[in-house]
């Protein structure tokens, strides 16, 4: 685990990582976001083949490349023994139809590809098969400067986020419309994410079942109250409601972004100022129309002796995950915010393309309609 931890930071960092696979399925990679002609020279010092650029099934989709049997794609990128600049990388990663024909990814490749989205970065690498007497590779792996992880620990690591997290430290914060509020916070095992619950009202006299809010955290909305989302009128209205229905719990969850993170969420406000609708906008960025996992949440559900609940959300891939988790959902209530001439078209795009339960809310008058 703690070598997974440092590999992800040393992949925001900018620093390569090599992963080993079984069958001499070993790679060494870089965050294409992270990378300049430096590290590309670097990079390409390590091997005599052709490095590869690997994205996502969800990019290569939204740029035209059918691919639906692998969740991470390969594109070889040096053409007539040249090998490639920085001008070139990133034209492949623009339009990926100028490298060579793309390849399912191999194991390394993929499970390369999760550490990336578990960084909090584009998934997108510059990847090349090293030699194995290439320069000092061995021997900066030998000393810990280059990082060696093992698809297995990768795989690990990954199918172990969502286990039982650990209560830190709890507080009693009076919350406007809620002042009898306590904080408990809770850290995943890894170490890298926390998340807070937030118990309204005494749970003695909680309504059985109790009112459950499940709210990803959005520091555009929640904090600076953002008109592109309606996620900060949602947690308010949220805290309100339970306090007035005598208490209840509120999970405030560290997924930014749908899980994306704040760096690409903006990334996608970018795309989406061109035209693009949210869903289209994170795949054409290598995400899924929603990155994230619920079963965290079960966990403190669970250790907050809560197996039954009345869910306040409009999402019913919330409803579905809790279930599987084996949380009861006793009934479910819907959660809207305020229609705005900034978020209708977000919204509606989170009816049509996700299945939200927003129909109550888009049926109301029109902001361009309102006198």
């Amino acid at each position: 685990m703690q070598r997974i931890r440092r590999a992800l930071i040393d992949l925001r960092r900018g620093e390569p990582v090599r992963v080993t696979g079984a069958d001499n399925d070993h790679r060494l990679i870089i965050a294409m976001e992270n990378l300049d002609r430096a590290r590309l020279a670097a990079m390409t010092a390590f091997t005599d083949d052709m490095p590869r650029l690997v994205m996502t099934h969800h990019r290569a989709q939204a740029m035209g490349l059918a691919w639906q049997s692998a969740a991470a794609l390969s594109i070889p990128l040096r053409k007539n023994g040249a090998p490639p600049n920085l001008e070139a990388v990133v034209g492949v990663m623009k339009d990926p139809g100028k490298g060579k024909p793309p390849e399912p990814g191999t194991p390394a490749e993929t499970a390369a590809i999760d550490m990336a989205r578990h960084a909090g970065l584009l998934p997108a690498l510059l990847v090349v098969d090293p030699l194995p007497d290439a320069g000092d590779l061995e021997a900066r792996v030998a000393n810990d400067e280059i990082l060696s992880v093992s698809v297995r620990e990768i795989e690990a690591f990954t199918t172990g986020r969502g286990n039982a997290p650990e209560r830190i430290s709890e507080a009693q914060v009076p919350l406007e419309g809620a002042e009898t509020s306590r904080f408990i916070l809770y850290r995943e095992p890894d170490g890298l994410l926390e998340h807070i619950a937030v118990l309204i009202g005494e749970p003695e006299d909680w309504p059985s079942p109790p009112g459950l809010r499940l709210h990803s955290a959005c520091l555009t909305g929640d904090l600076f109250g953002s008109l592109r989302c309606d996620c900060g009128e949602q947690l308010r209205q949220a805290a309100s409601t339970l306090a007035a229905e005598g208490g209840g719990v509120l999970l405030y969850l560290a997924q930014e972004g749908r899980g994306i993170g704040l760096a690409n969420k903006l990334r996608a406000y970018g795309l989406q100022d061109t035209g693009m609708d949210t869903v289209d906008a994170d795949q054409l960025l290598g995400f899924g129309e929603d990155e994230r996992r619920y079963e965290i949440a079960a966990a403190m559900l669970k250790d907050l002796g809560v197996a039954s609940v009345r869910l306040m959300t409009n999402n019913p891939a919330k409803v579905s995950a809790l279930e599987a988790s084996g949380i009861e959902i006793a009934g479910r209530e819907a959660i809207h915010g305020q229609l705005n001439s900034h978020n209708a078209r977000y919204l509606t795009a989170k009816a049509e393309r996700s299945g939200h339960w927003l129909q109550e809310l888009l049926t109301e008058s029109r902001p361009e309609d309102q006198a």
